[in-house]
């Protein structure tokens, strides 16, 4: 199966009636039925992907097969990307593992993330080094980890590698269980508290989308980042977008891709969306001609 997805989506996607135009930096569209590209756009640029690394972080967790009632500490002494952060959830404090991730999953907790990774078979190291590996098996070539949350900028990916990890999700059918969950009331312990939770993604709400599994991610340098499995248009759809500059432009492209799957037409990305897509293509433009005249010991 990852054999073949790694040939579909290398493929040249099936053009529709009209061009699809997104305001995210960078996207993917993959028909989930057979693996097929549907759509890309800037599928192989590295980028940050913020918390979309939480869906790695959770595959890694289940191949581990640890018990899923087991009670364990929120823990982050070996995350220094965490020092700093707000977080409602207490150091120390106790819930089970298969909460730990509902909440990394559903509302992007990123002290429950670096829980799950501190709790693993062989400690903290051997789960950055279990995250990479994994990534290796699924034909990942240009993703990296160095930590569970997605808050490092060194947690890169690009969209086609990301649509090879929505596939290989397919597999691990409790990611779509906790990924949709709408709400939840978070009971810890040691000391007792209770904590309510929602999910980052507001499309879960909306009756018109039938969404199976879904990851949000933000941080200033990486953007608003999306990945989904959905059924459009009656069939199985995986779309990625990443480095979006608004706080809804991410939803707004998701939109976007359902339309032009539906009805062959694209619908307009305002002005300002379209003027920051260009602004990061020309610094990202000017980034690699810096980088390749230093590698070429060129000076300005």
């Amino acid at each position: 199966m990852i054999g073949d997805a790694e040939a579909a989506v290398s493929t040249e996607p099936a053009p529709l009636t009209s061009p699809l135009v997104i305001a995210s930096g960078s996207a993917i569209v993959v028909d989930m039925a057979d693996n097929r590209l549907l759509y890309a756009a800037n599928a192989d640029k590295v980028v940050p992907i913020a918390s979309l690394s939480k869906l790695m972080t959770a595959i890694v967790v289940l191949d581990a097969h640890q018990p899923m009632d087991e009670i364990i500490s929120v823990d982050i002494h070996q995350t220094p990307e965490l020092k700093g952060v707000f977080s409602r959830v207490r150091v120390g404090s106790e819930i089970s593992r298969h909460d730990m991730l509902l909440l990394a999953l559903m509302s992007s907790e990123n002290r429950a993330a670096a829980s799950l990774a501190h709790h693993y078979p062989g400690g903290y190291p051997a789960f950055i080094a279990a995250m990479n590996a994994k990534a290796r098996s699924l034909g990942m070539l240009h993703t990296h980890y160095v930590e569970p949350t997605g808050l490092s900028v060194n947690n890169v990916s690009t969209a086609r590698d990301l649509s090879k990890l929505l596939i290989a999700s397919e597999n691990y059918p409790m990611l779509s269980e906790l990924s949709t969950t709408h709400e939840t009331m978070a009971k810890f312990q040691n000391p007792p508290y209770t904590l309510p939770f929602r999910n980052t993604n507001h499309l879960v709400y909306r009756p018109d989308w039938a969404i199976q599994l879904t990851k949000t991610g933000f941080t200033n340098l990486a953007g608003h980042c999306l990945v989904m499995r959905t059924v459009i248009n009656h069939r199985p759809v995986g779309l990625v977008v990443l480095d979006a500059f608004g706080k809804y432009t991410h939803f707004a492209d998701a939109n976007r891709i359902r339309s032009w799957l539906e009805t062959g037409k694209s619908s307009p990305v305002p002005p300002a969306a379209l003027d920051y897509k260009k602004q990061k293509a020309r610094q990202s433009g000017v980034t690699a001609q810096n980088n390749s005249r230093d590698q070429n010991g060129i000076a300005d």
